[in-house]
């Protein structure tokens, strides 16, 4: 659900009694309930988050792809993981970029003053890049673990990386179909009760609550039930070859190695439940309630609001931790990271080929650390 939504789904509940409905969105009866929150200071408090979120999740993300595009011209042979990496941080990039015009609607208490065109491209390419910024991860997930467990030689490096390609084609496209549904319903109607307009979905007359809940549910099968546990099945088994690979080792570095390696797993695994788990969980009791298998009193009415609002806000920060779980963190990225200021203001000094040097040293460290380590 777009920002957007969550100022529609707010309308819905206000408007909805036993004698009319709000437009043709949903058609269930409920009483009007009195707010038991100051909404102008929770909007205008999230639009300080979003803000917040916008500036440092574009300025990680983007510095994250110029610094994957700068080593990709290296001749230095890099771990392909790094191809997931730049369209995980070009989608998390992309969803940056639209949050200034969602906080221009919450600052206008849900006003959409841009037109439908731009109601349509800007969820659009909100929810691709959103869905994409988790599938990446799933797709990672997998990468890493297959990396460690099955070293291949030369062909099948070629034939990984043919894999890697066909695969990021996949998740845009994959993105792009889980967008569209509700993309496509998106109109900007008129509000019933105040000179406003609202970019929102309009569902067929017929079953609009049906619709409503399906799309809820499609999301959160996508955006959680599925790639989640790939996530978690596969990095619990990286974790576990770590495990069994230091018993056999005797180095005490080595050992210390690979434990902050699993450290690091568990890091993914925590970070992205913890961002995610919280508006999924929120969005499928909405979903329930719309169905009625959930009483929707008034205390609940309140309570959604205000978490759907809160969760969603804990989700997109998961665009500022990508880029410093997948990359900050990671030694090749920081000499990447160096080597690309160093490169572009110090290019005449010998200190580019000292650093070159020391990861070289770093890098068979590695190796011997992990076998065909993965990019943690």
């Amino acid at each position: 659900m777009s920002l957007s939504e969550l100022e529609d789904l707010w309308e819905s509940w206000g408007d909805l009694n036993v004698s009319e409905t709000f437009g043709n969105i949903s058609s269930v009866d409920a009483m009007v309930c009195a707010t038991a929150f100051n909404r102008s200071t929770l909007l205008y408090s999230m639009c300080v988050l979003y803000t917040f979120i916008f500036i440092i999740g574009l300025a990680a993300n983007a510095l994250v792809l110029w610094v994957n595009i700068r080593a990709q011209r290296d001749s230095t042979p890099r771990h392909e993981t790094h191809m997931y990496i730049a369209h995980l941080a070009v989608a998390d990039l992309c969803v940056c970029a639209t949050l200034p015009v969602w906080v221009s609607s919450l600052a206008q208490h849900g006003h959409w003053p841009f037109g439908e065109v731009a109601c349509k491209l800007t969820h659009l390419m909100f929810s691709v890049n959103l869905f994409g910024s988790i599938f990446f991860l799933a797709c990672m997930s997998v990468d890493r673990y297959l990396s460690v467990t099955q070293p291949g030689d030369n062909e099948g490096g070629v034939r990984r990386k043919l894999i890697r390609r066909g695969a990021c084609v996949g998740v845009w496209l994959l993105a792009l179909v889980a967008s569209l549904p509700d993309t496509y319903f998106l109109r900007t109607v008129k509000s019933t009760h105040e000179d406003t307009m609202l970019c929102r979905p309009v569902y067929p007359e017929e079953n609009p609550r049906e619709w409503m809940v399906g799309v809820q549910l499609s999301f959160i099968l996508l955006g959680f039930v599925l790639p989640f546990p790939v996530i978690a099945v596969f990095y619990t088994l990286l974790a576990s070859a770590f495990t069994r690979s230091s018993t056999s080792s005797s180095s005490s570095t080595v050992e210390q190695e690979r434990r902050v390696s699993r450290r690091m797993i568990l890091a993914y695994i925590v970070v992205f439940l913890g961002c995610w788990g919280p508006y999924h969980a929120v969005l499928l009791v909405d979903a329930l309630s719309q169905l009625g298998l959930v009483p929707l009193t008034c205390g609940l009415e309140n309570v959604i609001y205000v978490a759907l609002h809160l969760t969603q806000c804990l989700s997109l920060l998961h665009c500022c931790f990508n880029p410093i779980l997948y990359n900050f963190i990671n030694r090749n990225y920081r000499y990447d990271l160096m080597k690309a200021f160093i490169f572009k203001y110090s290019t005449r000094t010998g200190l580019a080929h000292l650093i070159e040097a020391s990861n070289m040293s770093e890098t068979e460290y590695s190796a011997v650390a992990v076998e065909n380590p993965p990019q943690i």
